[in-house]
């Protein structure tokens, strides 16, 4: 069994302390309690968030807690809450057996599961045959729980997250759209026609703009409404795409022109093409100086460029061969793979230069980060090394390199090849997944590890590359913790909160609004309500017998008149013996039909009316004893 650093610290948590709480209740203003000297506020509200808009059934909802000291009220920083959200029984109030439900969640009960789970995460991969896996890890490592299958047009060439978490966009060059997945139901809901074989997405970082590389260039999608705003011709040949951390510039690579294409964001429109003397291959943002960093992988050159450049500021010289240059955290120290050499670079993006070299065989090709580490993924080996932020930028300074297995064949044997990213974090700072398509495995890598702590099956698929969307607690700013998720059906729910440290346990109550079209939805499929109205329960064989049902209005309660299919049943069970009469109305909403049984035994009656969605199999059963012929009924 595997833990995520979030599992382990829950886990940690058995058996809990004996504590005191109360269960105020939530709409959508704040509802806050104090326990233990930890003052903890509540506020929830669906999706986009308007004062007094309260939590409504399948809308994406925003759960907010904010922690302080109650004495103080200084927020209570560098946290690790969890919670749950679990349907109130009639009359159940959300202080009651709030400890023990707690025990039940952090436990990871099967059989009493939240509706739910505020703290889960749920790992996808990106398969060859045009699917999508999605894959819960916290109860499925060493016995994978497969949550969905989403399927596509055609194989997914690239992916990106939008940030809030709900939605998904997926590149599908074969059949020339971009998917929408709804990241809470794991179905498509929208194919983009952004133009002619879509390749690599990039979403700005202030999320107004996707942007997609395709054949001559770029479109623009509107996230707001799904809406192509532009399409923009860069140039000839492959294209790569950066993003300014500001969000006002965007960079696109044209393989064939040689150029990179700076387009700006405000007018959606090219301001200029660089000529960089190469092909270009791929592109980076540095946000230390504002540039964008092109590799080529025909000469090996690396070009700098900023925004109103019309030559590049700098140019740093290898070897021909080199692959995606990557910033590590912090924008300073960038890595640059190349698998014909055999060789990692580290440049120094504040002096623009290469400041160190690697040699690592296997064909390094791929380079991922974590706060502390540099994962490289190798061509021909399933060996991933790392190499420690902290002791690298040295000039000349030997690079220390650590290596660990990922599985059982070469990370780069992959039918169809993903530039997405094959290794990235889990929840928690100190925890990857490494993808390893021929073993059609994901493994879960904590670090300072010599191997991974286990791995789960991708059902029988290739993981081309692997994404994680975290909807547990996220610190947002000092002593506030926010995720969002998708509110269940209508109800009262008690919302669980639990704080390892210090400890402390608290229960809220949470009322789900119906959301006026599903209730109408409900409204409209809702079958008629039927009541049997039989005389009498037992009868003699081959007498006829008056079976009557009454039908009403679901919803109202009224009575259901003039309807002309309402039939009833009489079957002998168990038996084979059925008979089923047309019924007329002989009272308000009252129906009758006569049949005569023919033998001895236990018989059962249902009505039908299939103008309001009521089968037999739905309807009430009424139960009747048939006697021999001479035996005397009886009520």
């Amino acid at each position: 069994m595997i833990a995520t650093a979030r599992r382990g610290l829950l886990a940690r948590a058995l058996p809990l302390l004996l504590l005191l709480w109360s269960a105020p209740s939530l709409a959508a203003e704040p509802s806050a309690a104090v326990s233990r000297g930890i003052a903890v506020e509540l506020q929830a509200a669906s999706l986009p968030e308007a004062p007094g808009r309260p939590v409504v059934e399948g809308d994406d909802a925003a759960f907010r807690f904010r922690v302080s000291d109650h004495a103080t009220g200084q927020p209570l920083a560098g946290a690790y809450p969890a919670a749950w959200i679990d349907p109130l029984k009639a009359g159940e109030a959300a202080d009651f057996h709030c400890l023990g439900k707690v025990e039940e969640f952090i436990g990871g009960d099967l059989f009493h599961r939240p509706s739910v789970d505020l703290n889960a995460y749920y790992v996808l991969a990106l398969n060859p045959d045009a699917t999508i896996s999605v894959v819960d890890p916290l109860f499925g490592f060493g016995g994978t729980k497969l949550l969905a299958m989403v399927e596509l047009d055609s194989p997914g060439e690239d992916w990106v997250l939008s940030g809030d978490r709900t939605r998904l966009f997926v590149s599908l060059p074969d059949s020339g759209k971009v998917a929408v997945v709804d990241a809470g139901t794991w179905k498509v809901t929208a194919k983009l026609d952004a133009g002619s074989g879509p390749r690599r997405l990039a979403l700005q970082p202030d999320g107004a703009y996707l942007w997609v590389a395709v054949e001559g260039g770029v479109a623009a999608v509107r996230t707001s409404d799904l809406t192509v705003a532009a399409r923009i011709v860069t140039g000839a040949g492959s294209h790569d795409l950066a993003v300014s951390d500001d969000s006002r510039f965007v960079f696109v690579t044209n393989g064939e022109a040689r150029t990179l294409s700076v387009i700006g964001v405000s007018g959606l429109a090219k301001v200029r093409d660089v000529p960089l003397g190469a092909a270009p291959s791929a592109v980076a943002y540095s946000p230390l100086g504002r540039t964008a960093w092109v590799t080529s992988e025909e000469d090996g050159s690396i070009s700098v460029v900023g925004p109103e450049g019309t030559e590049p500021a700098a140019r740093i010289q290898a070897a021909p061969g080199l692959g995606p240059l990557r910033f590590a955290p912090g924008g300073r120290l960038a890595f640059v793979p190349n698998p014909r050499t055999n060789r990692v670079h580290i440049v120094d993006a504040s002096s623009n230069r290469i400041v160190q070299t690697a040699e690592i065989d296997g064909g390094p090709e791929q380079i991922y980060f974590s706060d502390t580490l540099a994962y490289i993924r190798r061509r021909a080996s399933e060996i991933f090394l790392m190499i420690p932020l902290g002791q690298i930028g040295e000039p000349g300074r030997q690079v220390p390199i650590v290596d660990a297995p990922g599985g059982q064949n070469p990370l780069g044997k992959v039918s169809r090849p993903s530039p997405a990213a094959s290794i990235v974090r889990a929840p928690g700072a100190t925890a990857v997944l490494v993808a390893n398509p021929a073993d059609r495995a994901i493994y879960f890598y904590k670090e300072g590890m010599a191997a991974p702590m286990g791995s789960f099956s991708n059902y029988d698929r290739e993981p081309r590359a692997v994404l994680v969307i975290d909807r547990s607690l996220k610190e947002l700013k000092p002593g506030v913790y926010e995720t969002v998720a998708r509110a269940p059906l209508p109800g009262r729910y008690r919302v669980a909160f639990f704080l390892d440290a210090p400890r402390m346990v608290q229960c809220f109550e949470l009322t789900v609004a119906a959301h006026p079209e599903l209730e109408a939805k409900r409204r409209r499929e809702s079958p008629a309500r039927a009541e049997a109205l039989i005389e009498t329960r037992r009868t003699a064989a081959r007498q006829p017998v008056r079976l009557r049902f009454r039908l009403a209005d679901p919803n109202t309660g009224q009575p259901l008149d003039g309807l002309e299919d309402v039939q009833i049943m009489l079957y002998r069970s168990p038996g084979n013996w059925q008979d089923r009469r047309a019924a007329r109305q002989v009272a308000p909403g009252i129906y009758e039909a006569e049949i005569v049984p023919p033998e001895p035994g236990q018989y059962k009656a249902v009505v039908e009316c299939k103008s309001w969605r009521l089968p037999f199999h739905k309807s009430p059963a009424a139960s009747l004893e048939v006697t021999s012929m001479g035996a005397a009924p009886s009520p």
